[in-house]
């Protein structure tokens, strides 16, 4: 068994962690969707219950997506931070979920505009796939040392 990426292994559960609480909250929110929809127009606004509940089912469905593409990247990191063989599976992954990631942040701030707090969710939203992809690269490095070891 070769030296594995603890840096991978363990951002890689916290993706397990943070994954599994985003599909949670994205059935919360299409939860939530319902009951802006039914909400009688006298209470809302005409028509603001629907346009509410409209952009909650859009955001949730993002939010699925990427909590779902997260769990997956943490599941595959866990099996794999000792398998050097898969960083370069590891390190696409990685990609894939910065992407979904960015795609997430510019629908936010398209609905919401560019605040501090958008700003700082882009930042800190992008740090645990950050150091996902550099646990693969860590990975991957260390599977090419081990291929040509010193003499």
């Amino acid at each position: 068994m070769e030296k594995g990426s603890t840096l991978l292994k363990v951002v890689s559960i916290l993706m397990i962690i943070f994954g599994g609480l985003g599909l949670l909250l994205s059935l919360l929110g299409l939860l939530g969707a319902g009951f802006l929809a039914a909400m009688p127009d006298e209470i809302a606004g005409v028509g603001v219950g629907e346009e509410l509940a409209q952009l909650a089912v859009v955001s949730s469905v993002i939010i699925f997506i990427g909590s779902a593409v997260q769990l997956v990247a943490g599941i595959v990191g866990v099996k794999n931070h000792n398998k050097s063989e898969n960083a370069k599976v590891c390190m696409i992954i990685a990609c894939v979920v910065i992407a979904v990631q960015l795609l997430g942040n510019i629908f936010d701030i398209s609905t919401s505009g560019f605040t501090g707090a958008t700003g700082l969710n882009v930042v800190i939203g992008l740090v645990i796939p950050v150091l996902y992809l550099i646990g693969a690269l860590q990975l991957k490095k260390l599977g090419e040392q081990s291929q040509y070891p010193m003499q």
